[in-house]
């Protein structure tokens, strides 16, 4: 019975600072391109903006 408290206890303990972890994993930072430029998804870079 104290075996089984034990790994419950330390379940508990565990699963929040184990989703907090994988959150941070998950977050995506936004790219910023010098004026006159803008992003390319494709080349993945910043690229001269053209307009028309």
């Amino acid at each position: 019975m104290a075996l089984k408290t034990a790994f419950i206890t330390l379940a508990l303990v565990a699963l929040p600072a184990l989703a907090s972890a994988e959150c941070s994993w998950s977050k995506h930072q936004a790219q910023s391109c010098a004026p006159g430029s803008v992003w390319d998804a494709q080349s993945e870079s910043c690229v001269k903006q053209i307009t028309s």
